[in-house]
């Protein structure tokens, strides 16, 4: 009985502060073996529902803080509950799913907006690039949140626990603010080109050189043997001639895997002749030092991939699982009738 009358003091104390009476006065009423089924059906719930799939995924580094972001199907911009919560100073885990509870206590209720206690209620579930569940809250919530500690701590209302939240608030909002302007003056005078293709230019420069090196065997024979078994069709030991399949193949499976603009740049200095074949192979034009230490290591990760899959279908599925495309890529159309 003692345990209902407190929680029925906590709902009424609420209730004063312009918290939802009826909420928590049907919360007051549950035992604490209740809310804990309650939430957890809700979680459960709520995941069994369509799941939102990240076509990018990366860290936003807020002065010493990373904060884990995404963009979903429809450019949705998401920031990761549990990062998000740990950059407040908060618990990564919050207890029964609840993230309201631990970033709102009951001193901090009369500042959130009805529109944001919706969202927080209610994160967005989605599935990262390489496969995992998370929650995320759309990424304008982050400002919001702070903002909401700055006030209280204003105001005189926090508590000596919620100190170090507004602290980690506050260093967030100023790195916001760094962030937001540079970005907005990059926007204005069309420089967030200028830096993108410098950006390029770095990586090409890193991977891509103009002159080109003697041949070397660079593909071993089991990485095309295993293609030729799972495709079904006859390898014949020994020699160089390939079906012209196996190009798109290579070109899948290892050159696409390389940092973005990488194969565009090879084909430019590398280009088909009259005849429809290339004067060079494309990594005689890549770097010893960083261009052919990735293709080496992609080469040989795709190698294991091939031997251990019992048919293409399965090594299409350790494929994807293991190189998960930063955007869906268009399926290899390939008429396997016309193969031999």
């Amino acid at each position: 009985m003692s345990e209902d009358k407190d929680l029925s003091q906590q709902a009424q104390e609420l209730s004063r502060r312009g918290a939802s009476k009826g909420g928590h006065a049907r919360a007051a009423r549950l035992s604490s073996e209740e809310r804990s089924n309650i939430a957890s059906s809700a979680a459960q719930a709520r995941w069994g529902t369509g799941v939102a799939q990240a076509t990018h995924a990366g860290e936003l580094q807020i002065g010493d803080t990373l904060v884990t972001c995404a963009v979903l199907d429809g450019g949705i911009r998401v920031i990761n509950q549990g990062t998000m919560l740990v950059a407040l100073g908060r618990n990564r885990r919050p207890k029964g799913g609840d993230a309201g509870t631990i970033l709102f206590a009951a001193n901090l209720q009369p500042y959130i907006p009805d529109t944001l206690r919706e969202i927080i209620d209610e994160p967005i579930q989605y599935r990262t690039p390489t496969g995992t569940r998370a929650l995320g809250y759309p990424a304008t919530v982050l400002p919001e949140i702070c903002e909401i500690y700055l006030e209280a701590r204003n105001d005189g209302v926090l508590l000596k626990s919620q100190e170090r939240a507004a602290h980690a608030a506050e260093i967030l909002v100023r790195g916001l603010a760094r962030i937001g302007i540079i970005a907005l003056v990059d926007e204005a005078t069309g420089y967030q080109e200028v830096r993108a293709r410098q950006e390029l230019q770095k990586i090409l420069e890193a991977y891509v050189q103009t002159e080109f090196r003697p041949w070397i065997k660079t593909f071993p024979d089991d990485f095309f043997k295993e293609i030729y078994r799972l495709q079904g069709w006859e390898y014949r030991p020994g020699t160089s001639k390939r079906t012209p399949y196996v190009g798109k193949l290579v070109n899948k499976y290892v050159y696409e895997q390389l940092p973005p603009g990488v194969l565009e740049e090879l084909r430019e200095i590398n280009p088909r002749q009259a005849n429809g074949y290339r004067r060079r192979k494309h990594h005689q034009h890549l770097t010893a030092d960083t261009g052919n230490s990735h293709l080496d290591r992609q080469i040989s990760h795709v190698t294991m991939l091939l031997r251990i899959a019992k048919n293409r279908h399965e090594f299409e599925d350790l494929f994807e699982r293991a190189f998960p495309p930063l955007q869906p890529r268009l399926p290899l159309e390939i008429d396997y009738d016309k193969q031999g």
